[in-house]
């Protein structure tokens, strides 16, 4: 005879998979649809009540979601983060150069920054006027800075990158020239995002190069 209780558990679990399920995909559409309205009416202008319009669910749901509409672009801060944290797990287990897992890092989150150029000019506008956004953003901006130099000081160790500078300073150097380069191209996306950061990484990758010290 099966014990009640492992029915009871059978029952549930398909139960718990597609609640949890649904909860994801409701907010991935919320997610999606507040980064559409940001990109089409800029972060200011999109409200709440427009982003659930969009997405299909009642407004209260947001906020079963995300505690503020910063909130939602912190998400989307994280997706690149999330990147970022794989490349510095992959240069701390390896045993293999730094730089070409650097490379692969900048062009892939250009590639994926190109989704919109619209997107960016406004993520770039609320950080600019916007306190609480501006707070997120540096938030992730420190994290994205202190893991690109756990990846330069691995390299330093390696005897790969130059040790005239803090690992410190080469990712902050690191990080204001790709910002820059995805600021104009978000003001003007007059070519290929991850092809201007190839072009750019040929310039600098070399630099970084232990040769140089």
């Amino acid at each position: 005879m099966v014990p009640k209780t492992s029915i009871a558990q059978r029952r549930s679990e398909p139960r718990t998979g597609r609640r949890e399920r649904h909860r994801a995909e409701t907010r991935e559409r919320l997610f999606r649809a507040a980064l559409a309205l940001f990109a089409e009416r800029g972060y200011q202008e999109t409200t709440v009540e427009a982003i659930t319009e969009a997405a299909d669910v009642g407004k209260g749901t947001f906020f079963n979601y995300f505690p503020t509409k910063e909130h939602v672009l912190a998400t989307f801060g994280d997706e690149r983060i999330a990147a970022i944290e794989r490349a510095a797990e992959e240069a701390r287990q390896q045993k293999g150069p730094v730089l070409p897992l650097i490379r692969h890092l900048t062009t892939d989150l250009a590639g994926q920054s190109s989704e919109s150029a619209a997107l960016l000019r406004s993520i770039y506008a609320a950080h600019a006027s916007c306190s609480p956004v501006r707070a997120e953003l540096q938030k992730r901006l420190r994290k994205a800075r202190r893991l690109m130099a756990e990846m330069l000081a691995v390299g330093q160790q390696q005897g790969e990158i130059r040790r005239d500078l803090s690992a410190a300073d080469l990712a902050r150097l690191i990080q204001l020239i790709f910002h820059g380069v995805t600021l104009s191209w978000a003001l003007n996306p007059d070519a290929e995002l991850r092809e201007t950061t190839e072009e750019v990484w040929e310039l600098i990758g070399p630099a970084l190069a232990a040769r140089f010290k």
